[in-house]
């Protein structure tokens, strides 16, 4: 069974399912159909399979162009989840957020898993991608499998290979970002190894499904144990009357020793923000406290509070208050140059400014209109033009993502007030605030 299925593997003759279409599983479809496999796409979401089957893109930096190839090299998008048993690997890429009490929501994961169980075959592999604590694929997959009668390693393969997509970022693909991959038993690593081998450069193999786990856990909680360092740094250098943008270039060019991470208003995206709280949830299991981790979390969770600090501050100066003021934020998705809204700081500082009573509207030209979100309020807005008319019109301009194609000298010009939270203006200004 494991040969048979490493030589399909291998050959390309395999037909791979992707559950989940969002910007993880999507990059993944047409990665592997581009290399002629088979591919059929799984995703509960209607409208995203309607789109696709229409060769249409919902993600920005995903053109219909690559959709349509897709098609055309037999790509199928669908909702029916009996469908599972066409595929020989079926690769797991759903959410894994956190609940309203900050504690693992893995229901999408379960709930997806028990959607194919009935219909898993001998010659199957499966593997998780969706990030999570370290057991979830032993604790959670595996005795799902189990449950159909098949062995797991014998008759069905189960591996854990953490996505590692940066959405936007042109230096690294799909293809070329290398690939962690942890299998239940050494014939399901091998097995895994197989079915990420012919569409990535480079494929990491590690003992177990649960070191496969934290490690991606590592990567992240890296990032946010450092950018909360750098938040705090930010708030001491504010108090003392230094720019810590000048104060990080200033570092960063010692050659050894130092990687630069920069503050900003918050954490976004869907890892960082919600990672750190998988580890630190699972520890408490084994009876440690993640002091560092939980730290880091609760300085960076502190940012737009500061950021609104800032914004009142600064209203202040001009004799006003927040409530009844108008806001425009500049950028609302997580991070620069895409239209990722998936934990936005933006979000959480719109409904705080609104809350306070001010009138909100914002600017981004990768979001046209606000989305409904999980877990936030929904603003009925659309992206306002940046009109010198526009920006005047504004007792305050918040920039929240700095993306490339925003007109920075004609913000500046324009602009009665600007809070900067990603330190684009270098030069001091009177109507510059850093925050």
């Amino acid at each position: 069974m494991r040969s048979d299925l490493i030589e399909r593997l291998n050959g390309r003759s395999a037909v791979i399912g992707i559950v989940g279409l969002g910007y993880v599983g999507l990059p993944l479809v047409l990665r592997y159909s581009e290399v002629g496999y088979r591919v059929l796409g799984f995703d509960i979401d209607q409208a995203k399979v309607d789109a696709l089957s229409a060769g249409t893109s919902y993600i920005e930096h995903i053109p219909a162009s690559r959709i349509g190839e897709a098609i055309g090299n037999g790509f199928e998008a669908t909702a029916d989840f009996s469908r599972a048993g066409e595929a020989d690997a079926l690769i797991l890429c759903v959410p894994t957020p956190l609940n309203k009490h900050r504690e693992p929501d893995l229901s999408f994961v379960l709930d997806t898993t028990d959607s194919l169980v009935p219909h898993l075959r001998k010659g199957q592999v499966l593997s998780l991608e969706s990030t999570t604590y370290p057991g979830t694929t032993d604790e959670e997959l595996l005795p799902r499998a189990q449950s159909t009668g098949l062995t797991v390693g014998e008759d069905i393969f189960l591996v854990y290979s953490p996505e590692r997509e940066d959405p936007g970022n042109p230096q690294f693909t799909t293809r070329t970002i290398p690939k962690v991959c942890g299998g239940h038993t050494p014939a399901c690593l091998e097995v895994g190894m197989a079915l990420y081998g012919q569409v990535i450069d480079r494929v990491v193999p590690v003992s177990s499904t649960r070191a496969a786990e934290l490690t991606k856990l590592l990567e992240n909680i890296h990032r946010a144990v450092n950018i909360g360092l750098v938040n705090e740094m930010k708030v001491v250098a504010d108090r003392m009357g230094i720019d810590i943008h000048e104060v990080i270039r200033a570092a960063a060019t010692k050659p050894f020793g130092f990687v630069p991470y920069y503050p900003g208003p918050g954490l976004g995206g869907h890892c960082i923000p919600i990672d750190p709280f998988y580890l630190t949830w699972k520890a408490r299991e084994y009876g440690v406290n993640t002091r560092f981790i939980e730290l880091a979390g609760e300085v960076n969770s502190a940012m737009p509070d500061y950021v609104i600090s800032k914004v009142a501050m600064a209203l202040n100066g001009n004799q006003k208050a927040i409530n009844g003021s108008s806001v425009l934020v500049l950028g609302i998705a997580y991070k620069k140059n895409v239209d990722d809204m998936r934990e936005s700081p933006s979000v959480a500082i719109m409904e705080k400014l609104d809350a306070l009573g001010a009138r909100i509207a914002y600017s981004d030209p990768h979001v046209a209109a606000f989305p409904h979100l999980r877990e936030h309020k929904y603003f009925d807005l659309r992206s306002v033009e940046l009109t010198p008319e526009a920006l005047a019109s504004f007792d305050c301009v918040l920039l929240a993502t700095d993306h490339d194609r925003f007109d920075y000298e004609a913000i500046h010009q324009h602009a009665k007030i600007i809070i900067d939270t990603r330190g684009r203006y270098l030069e001091p200004s009177s109507k510059v605030v850093k925050s």
